[in-house]
């Protein structure tokens, strides 16, 4: 009976057993087989984040594999609110390190419970003050960050990132699907103690790399020399372009104002950010007389020998008295060239034809984009054949009522300059992954160059150039060892508020290259607004010279000039004695609007001659006038150097300017009695500083260094109105 009762108790055990073991086995396979997906779901959110964090862009390279932009690590903090049991202690602690307002950091903290980035990208020492704190709940997590190892150097190519590395400019924007790659994915990891540590990488794809045409060193002359051009003659702004003419390759572009990309978003003004070598029209003014003559001797309607009579510098343009800046006679085709006659340039027109004049301009890209693969190129401006006014011929034979982009203008030099081959210009050499050659996403296909003049038109072109260097309006062009060829323009603006041309503003440019028989570079140089000297000839022609004395020793090109030290020596001192002279290639214009507004053009003013609208002119005719009478010296204590320049000016007197800011001392001192002609001395300020443009003068910034990385001077950019 016991052993009958022993066996049911057993009995019994075991079935418990039996259900229990059942009931968890059960559970145990619910939860494995059915609520699996469910629980890791759990685990994972508990225990992992996935931060997508910035990707790592491809390096931007020059010519010559010199890094221009790379990403380096930098760490990035962030929290888990959640875990934060003191927010506005943390913030406030935060706040301290970060230099932003508690509230800021607190306000982040509250917008969510599981993750917040509360600052990306930080210096060495706010991470190192970050993880000091050793705030539960705040982490910092490795990034990549846009590095720009060489500051403002090609910033305008280069372009720049935003915050999540995406291209929002230059290079940076034009490739930025192939150079950005893939956004990177970080778990992080969480053990018992809600301790966070990195865990594995769920994703990197990182972006490719791009060699460009640019040279390094070749941009760094250009922008040293633009800086210190823009530094001497207080232009708002300014364009260098060096190009390979022989096949189109960008080596430099350099445009100021500048900036500095790895701090782009901290408030630099736009127009500071804006590529003008690709996005400013301008009038390109007697430049374009190269296109007249080039159009010209290839239809063979005139040779450089043939005379024409320029009409003692006036001739009429269907109704339209329109004024040479001297009163040229019997001048060759040649003399027309070298001495900048707009005279000559409307008749040679004039015998091509609009229709034959038009076609040319067309052909040598005007009107059009030129393709470069850089964004945000403007297709210049040039008005449909049908739509040109009687005086149209006129005005665009030199080079009025035409809108071109700087780079438009010396793709079309350089065709001149290669025998007659137009190419479209460009800059990216090529995108590279590892040893694959990728193609360019977002840029046009490269296209074959195509023939706009005959070889024997532009051999014949050059060769007037060149006497533009020798003889003519760019004897500062002249080259010490080198032949050179070129031309100078120095265009008016249009005045926004009356709609004509600004007697005073003006773009002072040279483009030409070197050497003339096997050009190996093209330079265009364009100044906007200089102040005192102002005709491209005088400000831009020299810019020219020191580039390509620079660059062609630089590119081993052999010299094709043998040098003689006392022929050199003869030459500056010429240039010397010819600094007074008025070497002007322009015409002030009163008959031409904006070319949108033909009908707008009245012939009731004749234009005023250039000697009493040249600043320089001012100061030529007070000293040559008067010299006898004696004036009061004003006080010019506070004024800006734009204000000095133009008072000293207009009261006949030779000022030198030292330093920036505002004026400060003057020798001699205000009241002084002075003959007209004499030298004003005036201290601005601390010398060589930068000069920041406001709303009334300039105010002072950082040392101005020419001899280091090109100067980042920051005046107002002016727009031009076309």
């Amino acid at each position: 009976m016991q052993q009958s009762r022993a066996h049911v108790r057993l009995l019994i055990v075991a079935g418990v057993a039996l259900l229990w073991a059942t009931a968890v086995f059960g559970r145990l396979g619910y939860l494995q087989l059915y609520r699996h997906g469910d629980y890791l779901l759990r685990a994972q959110r508990q225990q992992q984040r996935i931060i997508e964090i910035s990707p790592k862009r491809g390096a931007i390279y020059d010519r010559n594999m010199h890094a221009l932009a790379m990403s380096i690590k930098v760490d990035s903090a962030f929290a888990i609110p959640n875990e934060i049991k003191d927010k506005a202690l943390a913030a406030q602690l935060l706040s301290g390190v970060l230099g932003i307002p508690a509230d800021l950091v607190e306000s982040r903290l509250d917008s969510s419970q599981n993750f917040v980035w509360i600052e990306r990208k930080l210096t060495p020492e706010k991470s190192e003050a970050i993880t000091a704190l050793n705030l539960k709940g705040v982490y910092t997590q490795a990034e990549n960050k846009r590095f720009y190892p060489k500051a403002d150097l090609a910033s305008h190519v280069l372009g720049f990132v935003d915050v999540d590395e995406k291209g929002l400019g230059g290079i940076e924007y034009a490739l930025d699907n192939q150079i950005r790659g893939k956004s990177e994915k970080i778990g992080m990891m969480a053990d018992a103690h809600q301790k966070w540590f990195d865990g594995a990488e769920a994703r990197r794809d990182h972006g490719a790399n791009v060699v460009l045409t640019l040279d390094e060193k070749i941009q760094y002359i250009a922008e040293r020399e633009l800086a210190t051009a823009i530094n001497k003659t207080h232009a708002l702004a300014g364009t260098v372009v060096v190009m390979n003419p022989n096949n189109g390759e960008l080596l430099a572009v350099a445009n100021w104002p500048t900036f500095d990309p790895n701090a782009a978003s901290a408030g630099t003004p736009a127009e500071f950010r804006m590529n003008r070598a690709v996005s400013a029209l301008y009038e390109p003014g007697s430049t374009f007389k190269l296109i007249t003559l080039a159009a010209a001797f290839d239809q063979g309607i005139t040779n450089p020998d043939e005379v024409f009579d320029c009409e003692n510098g006036a001739i009429y343009v269907a109704g339209h008295k329109i004024h040479d800046h001297k009163r040229f006679g019997l001048l060759t085709v040649a003399d027309i060239l070298a001495l900048s006659s707009d005279v000559g340039a409307i008749k040679i027109a004039e015998r091509l034809g609009a229709p034959k004049f038009y076609d040319y301009i067309h052909a040598f890209g005007f009107g059009t984009p030129t393709g470069v693969d850089l964004p945000g190129e403007s297709r210049g401006l040039l008005r449909p054949l049908a739509n040109w006014s009687p005086i149209s011929i006129g005005a665009i034979s030199m080079g009025q009522e035409v809108g071109v982009t700087p780079l438009q203008l010396i793709s079309a030099v350089s065709a001149i300059a290669n025998g007659g081959m137009l190419y479209k210009p460009h800059i990216v050499a090529e995108v590279r992954r590892g040893d694959t050659v990728l193609p360019r996403e977002g840029l046009l296909v490269a296209s074959e160059p195509r023939r706009v003049i005959q070889p024997e038109s532009a051999a014949t072109l050059r060769r007037l150039m060149e006497g533009v260097v020798l003889n003519g309006t760019g004897t500062r062009a002249r080259l010490d060892g080198w032949t050179s060829a070129g031309k100078t323009g120095s265009a008016q603006k249009i005045d926004p508020n009356s709609g004509r041309y600004s007697p005073t503003q003006l773009i002072a440019s040279f483009t030409g290259f070197a050497p003339i028989n096997n050009p190996a570079v093209a330079i265009l140089v364009s100044l906007d607004s200089p102040i005192g000297l102002h005709e491209g000839g005088m400000v831009a022609a020299p810019v020219f010279k020191r580039i390509a004395e620079q660059v062609l020793p630089y590119l081993e090109v052999s010299p094709d000039v043998p040098v003689n030290e006392r022929l050199v020596q003869a030459a500056y001192k010429k240039q010397a004695q010819n600094d007074a002279e008025n070497l002007e290639d322009f015409t002030p214009s009163d008959f031409s609007l904006l070319p949108e507004q033909p009908e707008a053009v009245s012939s009731s003013v004749e234009p005023h001659s250039t000697s009493n609208l040249n600043p320089s002119s001012h100061l030529t005719l007070a000293v040559t006038a008067d010299e006898d009478t004696e004036i009061s010296i004003p006080d010019f204590s506070g004024k800006t150097m734009r204000d000095v320049t133009e008072m000293c000016l207009r009261l006949g007197l030779d000022p030198v300017l030292v330093g920036t800011n505002l004026a400060t001392e003057q020798t001699p001192a205000a009241g002084s009695q002075v003959r007209r002609g004499s030298r004003i001395t005036v201290q601005f300020g601390i010398p060589a500083m930068k000069l920041t443009a406001t709303g009334n003068g300039f105010k002072s910034a950082k040392p101005l260094r020419v001899t280091q990385q090109p100067s980042k001077v920051a005046k107002k950019h002016v727009r031009h109105r076309h």
